[in-house]
C-alpha cells in the first residue's frame, strides 16, 4: 500500500487523554511506540522526552472523576512510529 501522506513529527510531550492540552489528534492516526530505558512500554498515557518521564496508569485505582491514577516513571524516553 502506497501511503503518500507523511507522518507528522512526534512532539516533545504528548498525551493520550483528549482533555489534555498536550493531546494531538493527528498523531494518533498512526501507531506510535514508546521506549523507556530501552524497553518498549504499551501502557503509556503521557510522555515528555526532554524531561525524561512517562505516565502510566496505577493498576485499578481511580480518581473521583473515574479517571485512572497515574504513576510517573523516569528515565530515557524515546518515541517512534511503528
Amino acid at each position: 500500500m502506497n501511503d503518500t501522506q507523511t507522518q507528522p513529527e512526534l512532539p516533545d510531550r504528548l498525551s493520550g487523554n483528549p482533555r489534555s492540552p498536550h493531546h494531538v489528534e493527528e498523531i494518533f492516526q498512526y501507531d506510535i511506540g514508546i521506549r523507556l530505558n530501552g524497553k518498549e512500554r504499551f501502557d503509556v498515557e503521557e510522555y515528555c522526552i526532554s524531561e525524561g518521564w512517562v505516565k502510566v496508569p496505577a493498576h485499578k485505582a481511580l480518581d473521583r472523576r473515574g479517571q485512572p491514577l497515574m504513576r510517573t516513571l523516569k528515565g530515557t524516553v524515546e518515541a517512534f512510529y511503528k
